[in-house]
């Protein structure tokens, strides 16, 4: 009888055999699987035994196309680079931290067992003996607030390995490669435009269109958030405190209009060598500013109908 006290003292070293032997399955597994177990329902049991002195980071995911299952096939990259990563350390460090992927067709019992009706989702088992073991038996899961990007995955797992991941992002060459064509491009482009740039005529045009539509009430329907015409079609809105987006453009053409009349009637007409031509233009511009002047003060009447004053139309 004395002798049974001392059965769970010879049970240790078949216990340590038991868990070593374990072990190197699961370092096979993880190296058959470029740094990655694929598990199925026997080999989650395996890898989650209860004595465990080692981690591991487990993917759950629907891969089949059947599963429809679009982030499924979005994380699986950042996934496999970072376990890539991972199989790059030391065999010491490597080999107390594993990493694996449960796809739901390969085992829809152990889906069933952990209550898991979505996926892709990544639970980290910690060891539970050693001395890396945890007083938590609950496995830790990933939030993926982040995205389904590499580098956040990377972050959050070395928390959980005996050593940080040395992840590094790979070069995004069609990034470059568009960022340097841009720049090419611009270049080109800087270089035949240039001249155009540098004429003060262009800068002047540009003000004065920028001025026109500012005058026009641009910056009053971007505040106010107004439509480009009414719902009926119309394009006028009734009252000062009202206006339309394409209202600002007729009343930019009308000042532009107005104010390039003035210019060729004080600027350029003063200059004309011959008097028929001089007096043509002087009745040209008068006309023009009268008449774009008379459709200004129409437009005024519109929006209001108490306006009193009227010329020509």
């Amino acid at each position: 009888m004395k002798l049974l006290g001392f059965l769970p003292f010879f049970a240790l070293p078949l216990a340590f055999a038991a868990t070593k032997d374990s072990k190197s399955q699961l370092v096979s597994l993880a190296a058959t699987g470029n740094g990655v177990i694929r598990l199925d329902a026997s080999a989650f049991d395996l890898l989650t035994a209860p004595n465990r002195d080692w981690s591991a980071s487990i993917h759950f995911t629907a891969l089949d196309k059947r599963r429809r299952c679009a982030p499924c096939k979005e994380f699986d990259p950042a996934w496999n680079s970072v376990a890539k990563a991972w199989a790059t350390v030391p065999a010491e460090q490597r080999d107390n931290h594993f990493f694996a992927t449960l796809d739901f067709d390969e085992a829809p019992t152990v889906f069933q067992k952990l209550n898991l009706a979505s996926a892709p989702v990544v639970w980290v088992y910690g060891p539970t003996e050693g001395p890396r073991a945890s007083a938590r038996n609950v496995p830790s899961k990933y939030d993926f607030s982040n995205g389904f990007e590499a580098e956040p995955l990377a972050q959050h797992l070395s928390n959980h390995t005996p050593i940080p991941i040395p992840y590094k992002a790979p070069i995004d060459w069609a990034r470059w490669i568009t960022f340097i064509s841009g720049l090419l491009g611009f270049a080109l482009t800087l270089r035949f435009i240039a001249p155009v740039l540098q004429s003060r005529w262009t800068w002047a045009a540009i003000t004065i269109v920028t001025s026109l539509t500012m005058t026009g009430g641009f910056m009053f329907t971007r505040i106010r958030g107004s439509p480009y015409t009414g719902a009926d079609g119309s394009w006028i809105a009734g009252g000062y405190q009202n206006q339309f987006g394409q209202e600002v453009q007729v009343v930019a053409l009308i000042y532009g209009t107005l104010a390039f009349s003035v210019v060729m009637l004080t600027m350029i007409v003063p200059y004309q060598t011959s008097p028929a031509r001089q007096r043509l233009q002087v009745y040209l511009w008068s006309g023009v500013l009268m008449l774009i002047y008379s459709v200004l003060v129409t437009l005024f009447r519109v929006k209001n109908r108490g306006y009193p004053f009227k010329l020509l139309l």
